[in-house]
């Protein structure tokens, strides 16, 4: 594979050097980001998915709707729609997206909208809510944030990386300086101090950032939209798992380490079912699923036999009340 990633080098300097004359651009003010009196957190990546932004923003919604109205505003990736939409609990995964679907019907107080213009989103949502949180942000220069949220998963560090289309990056690494706060997710159980050290020079931070190590908090309960279970009920059971997610490794590891046996079948993230695969699936008794998977799957699959497992992000060496803290300081809020 070393000659194929030679042969794309080319492609991916062009393309990372289109990224740097665009973000010098910003930086010298000749495009211009737009400031707001509301308080905006940025959560986003430098890669091109897979490093647990919905759960970082359900932690986020969590942490901050007990005292602050909160909105949160997303493009809604793969939607069938265009412009500004509210998401509804009756929504539909064609009109807004999986993700905010998810994210509106666990928290069904929470203000979700969806809009490919940042801008005109927040304009929209403003005047109903004291903070917005705007998912998968990092590369939209034309809003400025309170606060930006760069995530980055353990196993694959964005200073490992490479820009498209050799490596996963939609930006050079150097973009990581516009973050506050740097996140390392999907950390293994025990990662020692010495390895987070490690990692932290590795990263080569700025002094005014902050990183922090989390990782992936499995439910105990697996659920569906009209009944739940222990995880053992799947034990003595015949069952598949179905993932359309970028990184499935971790999630079949964890059930594998529960003594679960299971069919896995594996699809792209945010996989768009066709009505073979949905026919197909229907012929198992019992299928598990990711959250997201499951906004797509439930319409056509209903609730008999089909479960999810809910996730979190769950902050390792006692970071959560500092990145708490400093969420809530750089909001104003303490």
């Amino acid at each position: 594979m070393k000659w194929l990633r030679k042969l794309l080098l080319p492609f991916s300097m062009l393309y990372a050097g289109i990224m740097i004359i665009r973000n010098a651009l910003y930086n010298w003010n000749w495009l211009r980001s737009k400031s707001y009196d509301i308080a905006l957190v940025s959560v986003g990546n430098l890669s091109m998915g897979g490093t647990g932004k919905s759960p970082m923003i359900e932690y986020l919604v969590s942490l901050l709707k007990k005292d602050q109205r909160v909105a949160v505003l997303s493009r809604g990736y793969k939607r069938k729609t265009k412009g500004f939409r509210e998401v509804l609990e009756e929504s539909t995964v064609a009109q807004v997206g999986d993700e905010p679907l998810q994210i509106k019907r666990k928290f069904p107080m929470v203000q979700v909208a969806v809009c490919e213009d940042r801008q005109f989103g927040i304009e929209r949502l403003k005047d109903f809510a004291d903070v917005i949180l705007l998912d998968d942000a990092f590369q939209h220069r034309k809003v400025n944030p309170s606060i930006s949220i760069l995530l980055t998963s353990f196993d694959r560090l964005y200073v490992n990386d490479w820009v498209v289309p050799m490596g996963n990056l939609r930006e050079p690494r150097a973009g990581a300086k516009r973050a506050d706060i740097v996140v390392v997710t999907k950390c293994p159980e025990e990662l020692s101090a010495s390895a987070m050290e490690t990692i932290k020079n590795r990263l080569k931070l700025q002094p005014y950032q902050h990183v922090f190590f989390s990782k992936i908090g499995y439910d105990q309960e697996i659920k569906s939209s009209t009944e739940s279970h222990p995880l053992s009920f799947l034990k003595d059971k015949s069952f598949t798992l179905v993932t359309g997610i970028a990184h499935p490794t971790p999630l079949v590891a964890f059930l594998k380490q529960q003594g679960l046996t299971f069919l896995h079948k594996s699809f792209g993230d945010h996989h768009n079912f066709t009505a073979n695969e949905i026919m197909g699936l229907a012929q198992e008794k019992y299928l598990l699923t990711t959250e997201k998977d499951f906004m797509r799957l439930q319409p056509s699959l209903g609730n008999n036999g089909l479960f999810y497992l809910p996730i979190s992000t769950d902050f390792l060496n006692l970071g959560k009340n500092q990145f708490d803290e400093i969420i809530r300081s750089s909001l104003g809020l303490d």
